[in-house]
């Protein structure tokens, strides 16, 4: 494998584009392994070989996020636990061997799920490949460590009944605790339903990257992945229900807004442009852990009648968003452009989930004349 095959190496195509390393948002992922890991990891923040360290600083200079570099690491100190027995630090790059790596991965893969296995096995592959480019590791062994297959199972949406439910939990929020927030959370629940944002997207969105047109509607700037950005049309509705959540923010944190003389008002008027646009209760940029508390106190509100996504708490509302559009015919070239993905191939899937395709080929038998014909011979036509 060369060098420039390096980024992608074995991530399931489905769920990785440029630098992703799965998350708590995947198919199969555990939140309790990522916990258990980012705890160990915390605790070994400085207890790596050198040697590794050089392989972080490589892989900065493509610019992965926080996310993903955290995951390098983690990655790294789960299996070097298990190849030096807890002292990471001593690992060198001659305890790398087929036969230390297989029983690595037999101990790990025990306790962990496959993406998180399949996530950590493509870290090592990356990092072997960088020992042996520069000439640290005589091979890289992981092409002979086994990893399990993963399923690519078709995306899901949440059914309409779902999403009514979901929205009117959120609105009937008392706000008797200090943590809710009707307003706000159901603007960032709305954007994610009509805009497709991804939640890390969501959290990065500032008051400046909106910019609204003459006819009220609006464009989000959106910071994606790899340090792509692309532009996403929302509609007047849509700004309306984030201009009534900046109102609300207006009266919790009245010194984040400036007066604004502007004849030309919009709901975003006085806000600086640098300013995030989903805040927590602090009044600083939403984090991931609220994010996703949030949401997940929304569906528990809403009851049997809204069931989240297995396995995608946050991105089950970006699923909903891309087969909404696949239903209403958007071609999958649009459906890429609007959702940021790399490849038409990701996004075909939500148009082959939504069945339009078959359904529509299925309707061109021509044996569905013969129900006609009957209906007519028995005169219920």
């Amino acid at each position: 494998m060369t060098p420039n095959n390096m980024d992608n190496v074995d991530y399931p195509s489905f769920i990785c584009e440029a630098d992703r390393v799965p998350h708590e948002t995947d198919p199969g992922y555990s939140v309790t392994e990522g916990v258990v890991e980012a705890a160990a990891v915390a605790q070994a923040v400085e207890e790596i070989p050198q040697w590794f360290q050089q392989f972080l600083d490589h892989r900065q200079a493509s610019k992965p996020s926080a996310h993903t570099m955290k995951a390098y690491r983690r990655d790294f100190v789960a299996i070097a636990n298990l190849l030096t027995g807890g002292e990471p630090a001593r690992l060198s790059p001659a305890d790398i061997t087929r036969d230390s790596m297989r029983t690595a991965f037999a101990a790990f893969a025990a306790d962990h799920e496959a993406a998180s296995i399949r996530r950590c096995w493509s870290t090592w592959n990356m990092l072997c490949t960088f020992l042996y480019t520069n000439e640290l590791l005589a091979a890289n062994p992981m092409q002979l460590v086994a990893r399990p297959k993963l399923k690519r199972p078709m995306p899901k949406a949440l059914p309409r009944t779902a999403v009514e439910a979901l929205l009117s939990a959120v609105t009937q929020e008392s706000d008797t605790r200090r943590t809710d927030w009707k307003e706000r959370d159901l603007a960032v629940i709305l954007t994610a339903l009509l805009a497709g944002l991804r939640a890390e997207e969501l959290r990065l969105v500032d008051v400046g990257d909106i910019r609204t047109l003459d006819d009220g509607s609006a464009v989000i700037n959106v910071k994606g992945k790899g340090g792509k950005e692309r532009n996403v049309p929302i509609e007047s509705a849509l700004l309306e229900v984030i201009g009534t959540y900046m109102d609300s923010r207006a009266g919790r944190f009245p010194q984040g807004k400036k007066r604004t003389s502007s004849p030309k008002s919009t709901p975003l008027s006085g806000w600086p442009a640098s300013v995030p646009l989903f805040v927590g209760r602090d009044g600083e940029r939403m984090t991931r852990g609220t994010l996703q508390s949030r949401i997940k106190r929304a569906f528990k509100r809403a009851g049997p009648d809204a069931r989240p996504v297995p396995g995608a708490l946050v991105h089950g509302l970006r699923h909903t968003y891309a087969t909404e559009l696949a239903t209403s015919n958007v071609s999958v070239y649009t459906l890429m452009k609007l959702l940021g993905h790399e490849s038409m191939t990701t996004s075909q899937r939500y148009v082959t989930a939504a069945g339009i395709e078959t359904r529509s080929a299925a309707a061109q038998n021509q044996l569905y004349s013969l129900l006609t014909e009957q209906r007519e011979d028995d005169g219920t036509s």
